[in-house]
């Protein structure tokens, strides 16, 4: 994966890059930049190697489905990461 971080997410947490936000509804109208909403879905860049009884089910390079407010913002390396605990992910698409 083109993402290499040189950071290691301890016990259950995963390090999920966010989604693009949309630029444009299927309709084809240019939403701008106060009304774009955060995105729900990113890929999975590094998991850690979960609780003791429960090993992570997520792995690298993942794409995601999770809740609107979760995981925490990190910007590392200039890019910008949301840091969460695998029970935050909803889904694997």
């Amino acid at each position: 994966m083109a993402n290499n971080v040189n950071i290691t997410p301890l016990h259950d947490r995963v390090i999920v890059k966010p989604a693009a936000a949309e630029e444009k509804t299927a309709g084809g109208i240019i939403i701008p930049d106060t009304a774009k909403e955060k995105p729900q879905r990113g890929t999975v860049v590094a998991a850690g190697p979960g609780k003791k009884d429960e090993p992570t089910t997520v792995k690298a390079g993942d794409t995601v489905l999770y809740g609107k407010y979760a995981g925490t913002e990190v910007s590392l390396e200039g890019a910008d990461f949301l840091i969460m605990r695998e029970s935050d992910i909803l889904a694997i698409v």
